[in-house]
């Protein structure tokens, strides 16, 4: 039996980089891996199936920026408490246009702690999200809902094996350049691509040139189907080649990646949104941070960011040290707030149109 877990001295230095290092489409990205952690490459493959057939790793795949191929938002959603376990199942198993499906809460009662159920939300191009909420209120019994699509974008990444020995305060050279959202064109020969790019890795695919029995059921010859992956990298549509550890939930043998998931906001001046968030997502710590516009709800925070970690005093000690770089930047913060992640289920959000046409469908025929 191979180790599994991902604190063994050889599964960590896999994971240093297959969380979050192989950026784009790469043609041979088990090799990659190999070559940019020093483990050889059949270690390497033998180790990534094994922590994936023991549920140490959720998912292998392609991960595509969906900010780019579908409208996306942040979704806040105030429900009775007495609906909210109801509501937390249908969307994290009904709805595939949901993705990241927490329960959150704060220290104390605090501008938008009602709002206790989050979600990520995509929908493809042409579609509304707007309207998706409201089918989704109206199935679910929410009282309310507040949208948060992304302004722009400064960090996104995974890499918790990677933070678990960041320090308090510890920031790259310079400030985090924003990513601007926008939504690309993609033709139908393209999303067949897409579309067999980011199904996720079996155990028994993880092997050399990998991607070859996928240009098979696209019935293109290999040198188009990665022609077509190249060119959809270049133009920003393709993610990183991801392993994604099971940080929510322990593993087999009782280890955890992390247990606190934090979700940080300020509200900064508006017209100093993006030197806000170059100067928030530029610290290490970070997974996620965004330009986000709150509303009322939440006192009008507008950048958010999220960290994890197995120590929640220590997330508040980095959350208190982008504080202290904040003011010492000269950046005005209104208000600020940490929500608490508690149950969860990670999963990706589904963009294909002809998918959502039949969702739609799904729940005309309900409510019918």
């Amino acid at each position: 039996m191979l180790p599994v877990e991902h604190n063994d001295p050889i599964n960590a230095k896999i994971l240093a980089i297959s969380e979050d290092k192989i950026e784009g489409f790469v043609r041979e990205p088990f090799e990659e891996i190999g070559r940019r952690s020093g483990v050889p490459v059949d270690t390497v493959m033998a180790r990534i199936a094994a922590m994936l057939q023991a549920g140490t790793v959720r998912r292998v795949r392609q991960t595509l920026l969906a900010t780019n191929l579908a409208d996306g938002a942040l979704v806040a959603w105030k429900v009775a408490p007495e609906k909210i376990e109801a509501a937390f199942d249908y969307m994290s198993q009904r709805d595939p246009f949901s993705g990241h499906v927490v329960l959150r809460s704060t220290d104390s009662v605090t501008p938008g702690s009602e709002y206790k159920l989050w979600t990520t939300l995509k929908v493809p191009r042409g579609f509304s999200l707007q309207r998706h909420g409201e089918l989704l209120a109206e199935k679910l019994g929410a009282d309310h809902f507040r949208l948060m699509p992304a302004k722009g974008i400064f960090t996104l990444g995974v890499g918790h094996v990677r933070r678990k020995t960041v320090e308090p305060g510890s920031k790259a050279e310079k400030p985090a350049t924003m990513a601007p959202v926008h939504v690309a064109e993609v033709s139908d020969l393209e999303w067949k691509v897409l579309i067999a790019l980011k199904r996720e890795f079996t155990p028994d695919e993880i092997g050399p040139s990998p991607w070859l029995p996928r240009t098979r059921e696209t019935g293109l010859a290999p040198d188009e189907f990665y022609r077509i992956a190249e060119s959809l990298n270049t133009r920003k549509i393709i993610g990183r080649f991801s392993t994604f550890l099971e940080h929510v939930k322990p593993s087999a043998g009782g280890v955890r990646v992390t247990r606190f998931n934090a979700l940080f906001h300020w509200a900064v001046p508006a017209g100093r949104e993006m030197e806000a968030g170059g100067e928030v997502g530029r610290h290490h710590i970070l997974t996620h941070c965004y330009w986000r516009e709150a509303g009322p709800e939440f006192r009008n925070v507008n950048i958010m960011a999220v960290a994890h970690g197995t120590d929640k005093q220590l997330l508040l000690e980095h959350k208190r040290a982008i504080d202290e770089h904040l003011e010492a930047s000269g950046i005005p913060v209104a208000y600020t707030n940490v929500f608490w992640g508690g149950r969860s289920e990670i999963k990706p959000s589904e963009i294909s149109p002809e998918i959502y046409c039949a969702w739609l469908r799904e729940m005309e025929a309900e409510a019918a």
